[in-house]
Parts: C-alpha cells; structure tokens; sequence
C-alpha cells in the first residue's frame, strides 16, 4: 500500500510523530506541495493524507489508483467531496481534536485584552515602573471577568469547552442556536443572534463557515455592541467583514478583538484590520499545540488503519 503525505510540515515541525503511520504502508513525505505537483506526487498512490493541499474534480478524476483521502483537519473544502463519492474514493477527516486547545487560546485572547498583560510588560521592561511614584503601576484600564456576560455564536464542541471556562470565572453565559444533544443546558441562556450582540461583554465566535455565516458580523451587528465589548474570532475569517470591524475598532464603536483567523491566509499585507485598534492577531495557531497536532495524526493514522481492515472511520463520503 503506497502512502503518500502531501503536506506534512502543516502538522509536523519535527515535535509530533507519524511513526505509526509508516506500519501501514509505505510512506512518502512531503513538506509542501505545490498545485503543479499534486498529480506527480499523487499518480501512483492508493492513500492519500492531505491538510490544505486541494484535491479538486479534475484531480480526483485523473488518479486511477487513489482509493482513499485522509484529510488532516476537521474542516474538508479541499477537497471535492462528489467528485470523491462519484469514484468511490473514501475521504475521512479528524474531528474535535483541537477542542481544548482552541478554547485555550480564547481565554488567551480574553485575558489579554481584559489585563494588556504584554503591553504592561512592555512597559516595565521600557522604565516606566522604575520612575513610577507608587508601589505599582499601569495606564490601560483594566477589566474584570466575574460576572461579565460572554456571548457564544455556535454552541458546539469548542463553544461548549469556552462556556465550561468562562463558568470557571465567573461569567454568565449566553449562547446562539442549541444543539440538539450533549450539553449541559442549564447554565447556559440562549437567544437571538443580535441579542447575543446587544447584551455580551465579550462575544466569541464559534461557527462554520457557511453561506448563512458569511460576513455575519458586520456594520450593523457591530453597531449594536456595548461600546466596552471585545469580539474574539477562531472559527474562520470570512465570518467577519474585515473592513466593517476594522471600522468599528478605529471609530471605537467597540473596544478590541481578538483574532486567529482572517478571509486570507496569510494575509494580503493591505488588511486593514492589520493597523486596526486594539486588535489582537494571531497567525491560526488555535488548533497548533503539540498535544493537540499529535492527537490529529493519532486519529487520522486511525483512519487510515480502519480503512485498510475494511471498517473506515469518520468517514465525510456519505
């Protein structure tokens, strides 16, 4: 069985292992590939693993031999799914195995914008507590998270580790759509999307991105937050409009946001929310903790070893 891993440096920075994976199969790694070469690097190959590398109609269609798509993240636009159901090319992905550690990152976020943690070490390391006349100082207001309503656009796995967080300091949690099973309702309020947006301290999103989702929050839903509410976005960058947020932070029509994804990856260097306010930006590094690459390539050797006994997992082609 050939294997083949299109872009592994996406998971792989030499602190995670895809030893297991080499008992499946023989095994060719490849740190970035370029469109030109997907069908070279793929013409011969029963099994594919991919993060970003796109496997289009035409792709999919040129490769006689492919009869399996790994792909290594939750999220499977790269490739076409018909296309794949058509040849009956099994496509599987990994899901929930970045739950925690993107949670993580909100509360990075969150604290950062509450407590200016860096800009308050800045400080120090510039003088300023050195020459101040008290015994501490600071000169950014600072914001407490006890009792501050935290709303939380889409209430699933990530939502609902946020949520368990935010009830950790203290704060009253107010959600958009309830999920149909496995969750702990009773603390959780839910309500209308501009609700969510006129009542939140913070509002932190947490939705695919959809057609119904695109560009969601803009001008007016911005408009209807509190002038001291932090937005934070993990989910994907097209769910906001860049130009309107960037607007709203520079006219401080809000006070600050907290960003790990953004419409273009990287971004175009223009960006306005690049020199935007108050605006925190991360380069999508939610889901990148060790633990948590190592738990994707964990699941997706699983696959991998299920699809070749003859019972696949997590399988999208359905």
């Amino acid at each position: 069985m050939n294997i083949v891993v299109m872009d592994a440096h996406s998971v792989d920075h030499g602190d995670v292992s895809f030893d297991e994976l080499t008992k499946s199969g023989i095994c060719t790694f490849y740190e970035r590939t370029p469109a030109h070469l997907v069908y070279e690097r793929s013409k011969d190959v029963q099994i594919i693993l991919t993060n970003k590398v796109v496997f289009d109609r035409a792709t999919i269609y040129s490769l006689n031999h492919l009869s399996y798509i790994g792909v290594l993240a939750t999220g499977y636009n790269n490739v076409d799914i018909n296309a794949a159901i058509e040849r009956g090319i099994v496509v599987t992905n990994v899901p929930a195995y970045s739950t925690q550690s993107v949670a993580q990152l909100v509360f990075g976020f969150i604290l950062e914008l509450n407590m200016k943690i860096n800009h308050h070490n800045r400080m120090v390391h510039e003088g300023k507590w050195s020459v101040s006349k008290d015994f501490c100082f600071w000169d950014y207001p600072l914001g407490e998270l006890d009792g501050k309503v935290l709303g939380i656009i889409g209430f699933g796995r990530i939502g609902q580790a946020v949520a368990r967080i935010a009830q950790a300091f203290g704060m009253k949690i107010i959600a958009y759509r309830k999920p149909k099973t496995g969750i702990e309702k009773s603390s959780v309020e839910f309500m209308p999307l501009k609700e969510i947006f006129e009542r939140s301290d913070i509002v932190t999103l947490h939705c695919p991105l959809t057609n119904e989702t695109r560009g969601m929050v803009n001008k007016e839903i911005l408009g209807l937050m509190k002038k001291e509410a932090f937005i934070i976005n993990t989910s994907r960058g097209p769910v906001v409009n860049e130009n309107d947020l960037a607007l709203a932070l520079n006219e401080e029509t809000i006070s600050g946001a907290g960003l790990d994804v953004l419409s273009t990856e990287p971004p175009d260097p223009k960006n306005p929310l690049l020199t935007a306010k108050n605006c925190i930006i991360t380069p999508h590094i939610g889901w990148a903790t060790t633990a948590s690459r190592q738990r994707l390539i964990d699941t997706a050797v699983k696959n991998v070893k299920a699809f070749i006994a003859g019972t696949p997992l997590n399988v999208v082609t359905v």
